[in-house]
């Protein structure tokens, strides 16, 4: 099938308020307008330099999502123009895109990764972190960002009740999140986005709660 066709399949099955980011890495721009021309504005990239090159090239309008492992010394060339930084797990990370922010007098939005899976080659903070992390007072402190969820990848595996009971604790976290954010009442802790489930797994993660996918393959096709 065609992008245009597997994406009105993907968005004919999601009911409204969920959030389809197509997964973009390694794909030609002819495919990305393909998309483009199908109504589709939200793409995510894995790595700098493939995002930058896309963001130069590509209509202004399409909002970019970097869903990649971030390394501190690359925030400066994508903080200017990046919708929403996906992938943040440590402190030091938010500490610079708040800095390469307040350069580019923006606020930068990201999401917090959890590590939700049973690998250990997943990135992510634990439950636990993710809280020290919002309680924190270097945290309160960072004005050009502001946290508006959570990102997970569940584990690579055929189990689904494994990955429904990790996309389920990770939504009950969530919840407890938003009910803290109630009382913290910060400016750069706004959690509304679940960000979770990707080709293999979006049904589960759906059913589960997420308001955000990330899909690739079965928008574009596998990797050649």
């Amino acid at each position: 099938m065609s992008v245009k066709k597997n994406l009105l399949k993907i968005k004919s099955e999601l009911a409204e308020g969920i959030h389809l980011i197509a997964v973009s890495k390694t794909k030609p721009g002819t495919l990305i307008l393909e998309a483009y021309e199908t109504g589709q504005r939200d793409f995510g990239e894995n790595y700098v330099q493939e995002l930058v090159d896309k963001y130069e090239q590509l209509p202004k309008d399409i909002r970019w999502h970097f869903i990649g492992h971030l390394q501190s010394n690359k925030v400066k060339y994508i903080v200017p123009f990046v919708h929403l930084i996906h992938g943040v797990d440590t402190l030091k990370l938010l500490q610079e895109i708040n800095k390469q922010a307040t350069k580019s007098k923006r606020v930068v939005d990201c999401l917090l990764q959890l590590f939700i899976a049973k690998e250990e080659t997943k990135f992510g903070l634990s439950f636990e972190e993710c809280d020290d992390l919002i309680k924190s007072e270097t945290f309160s402190q960072l004005k050009n960002i502001r946290i508006k969820g959570l990102m997970a990848m569940a584990s690579n595996t055929s189990d689904e009740a494994q990955i429904k009971n990790e996309f389920a604790n990770l939504k009950k976290y969530f919840d407890k999140l938003v009910e803290l954010s109630k009382n913290q009442n910060t400016e750069n802790f706004q959690p509304l986005i679940l960000s979770c489930g990707m080709s293999s797994d979006y049904q589960i993660a759906v059913k589960e709660g997420s308001n955000m996918l990330r899909i690739g393959s079965t928008i574009f096709g596998e990797r050649a």
